[in-house]
């Protein structure tokens, strides 16, 4: 029997764990900053595949750590079984594995054959592989290491310029700091002439880095922004998942929303300017001949308040003369809808199946797979109070989707979501810690109406000022001040992500090269 090698997987097995529990719900976000430093270490000379193996450990335990509650939504309401819900979490911790594997492989090479110190190699790496995230595979950037920290408002400032990927960044740098210490006394023992010099200017630049950051995060958090005051409500409704399109509680749900809408505008002591409904909150299909749709927009027009109502429409498109559907959020005032915003980044193999014909399986697994469209435009909203992005569900975790919105304009987010799907799991802690980013990142308050919770309200520098507790029925009301700043993140987007490609590429080159 094969021993088992512990000094590939006992650092990746540490390092995984640590990952794992600086995540919300979890709550040790301090153990972010020394998490990687056990498998930056061991990486010290570690052939090709032996890197893989353990990145590939590392992430494993990492992903499937924080993400396993993907199970509950396939087992309780995908009609699949806990086998193959639970292998499809397994599934989707190891895809998400092999960036991590990708990462030592690169790191660990590059390592041993240069001078640099992995307080520089480090973070370089793991920023570009987490942008990738955004992208391959239609994107996943879910869990990335910065949101560890979206509780630690001096640090996260400077969000605001470089994006999520800037504190990331910073993380693993710390990380690279504390595992200098241990690779120049390696680097010495096999290499007495070897110059410390690189590493103790990696020592500086970070201390630099670090501090600098918490400077300009402390003069953000102390500015006086300017905007209007605008008040809002968030309608919690509660609706549990396998109630909420079962006809036999159609009128039970409309009669909770309704009569919650009600409750908040006659408790508030000053006139409502906005009313918030969850994503998917009518349990009907909003097209103009449904009798339902009348009702709701008769109800706007008794409240006399604005109302951003999630729903789900049924069109047909003319050209293939086929039916397919959205998931929309609809702005009603005056009696009318004024504003109709399509979601533009479905979820895959929930709301739509991505290269159906070549995944032709999968709708005999589970055959109620939605077929959604997405919407072709990112439209935003207005209220007298100023403009508005409705970003549904989980289009809230790109950051480039949520900072296009705002590229030109605009003064709030707003974000519709249903995390009943995850249950009493980290997912919905996970899924509202990264609006605090897109906030800063874009210096907008984000409203945050979800079905089950968490709802909550988060000013444009991150603070969290309310929010709901999950699976309650709760009205969340609050007056927030809009925000009109454009931020060089909002305006010129990912140009840290580019500076570190630029400086990757070089190092490979001269890698290679040598």
């Amino acid at each position: 029997m094969r021993a088992i090698d512990y000094k590939t997987y006992l650092p990746a097995l540490l390092s995984g764990v640590a990952l794992m529990l600086s995540f919300p719900m979890f709550g040790y976000s301090w153990l972010a900053f020394i998490a990687l430093a056990p498998l930056l270490v061991a990486l010290w000379k570690a052939t090709g595949w032996r890197a893989v193996r353990m990145g590939m450990f590392a992430g494993l335990v990492f992903f499937f750590g924080t993400l396993y509650w993907v199970y509950h939504s396939i087992y309780f309401y995908g009609g699949v079984g806990l086998s193959l819900s639970l292998g499809a979490a397994l599934m989707l911790s190891l895809v998400l594995s092999m960036y991590v594997a990708a990462f030592c492989y690169f790191y660990s090479r590059t390592l041993a054959h240069t001078s640099l110190p992995a307080s520089f190699i480090a973070p370089l790496y793991w920023v570009m592989l987490e942008f990738l995230r955004n992208y391959l595979f239609t994107g996943f950037p879910w869990n990335l290491l910065a949101y560890s920290q979206y509780e630690f408002l001096h640090l996260i400032q400077v969000a605001d310029i470089t994006g999520v990927y800037g504190v990331s960044f910073i993380v693993v740098a710390i990380n690279g700091v504390i595992a200098d210490v241990f690779i120049s006394r390696m680097r010495r023992m096999d290499m007495p002439l070897f110059t410390l010099a690189p590493t103790f200017a990696g020592y500086a630049v970070v201390f630099v880095l670090v501090i600098s950051s918490l400077i300009y995060g402390s003069v953000r958090l102390g500015e006086n922004r300017e905007g209007k005051p605008a008040r809002i409500s968030i309608i919690q409704g509660n609706i549990e998942q396998d109630v909420k399109w079962n006809p036999m509680y159609q009128r039970m749900v409309i009669d909770t929303y309704s009569d919650l809408t009600r409750k908040a505008v006659a408790e508030s002591p000053d006139p409502l300017d906005l009313i918030v409904w969850p994503e998917t909150s009518m349990p009907f299909l909003y097209s103009p001949d449904h009798g339902r749709r009348q009702a709701l927009l008769d109800l706007q027009m008794e409240v006399g308040t604005p109302m951003l109502v999630g729903v789900m429409d049924r069109r047909v498109d003319k050209d293939e003369n086929v039916e397919f559907y959205t998931n929309s959020a609809a702005l009603i005032n005056k009696g009318q809808t004024v504003s109709l915003y399509d979601k533009t980044h479905l979820v895959p193999f929930g709301e739509y199946v991505p290269l159906r014909g070549l995944l032709f399986f999968i709708n005999k697994l589970v055959p109620d797979l939605g077929e959604y469209r997405p919407g072709k435009e990112l439209k935003r909203s207005s209220i007298s109070q100023g403009e508005f992005g409705t970003l549904i569900c989980y289009e809230i975790i790109f950051p480039n989707l949520v900072r296009r919105y705002f590229k030109d304009g605009g003064d709030f987010i707003i974000n519709i979501t249903n995390d009943a799907w995850f249950g009493r799991t980290p997912g919905p802690f996970q899924h509202f810690s990264m609006a605090v980013f897109r906030a800063i990142e874009n210096r907008k308050p984000v409203i945050r109406a979800a079905n089950t919770g968490i709802s909550g309200f988060i000013t444009s520098d991150g603070k969290i000022t309310s929010t709901t507790r999950l699976f309650e029925r709760k009205i969340l009301t609050e007056d927030i001040l809009t925000d009109p700043t454009r931020t060089f993140y909002s305006r010129f987007g990912d140009m840290f992500v580019y500076l570190c490609t630029i400086l990757t590429i070089i190092i490979l080159i001269d890698f290679r090269r040598k």
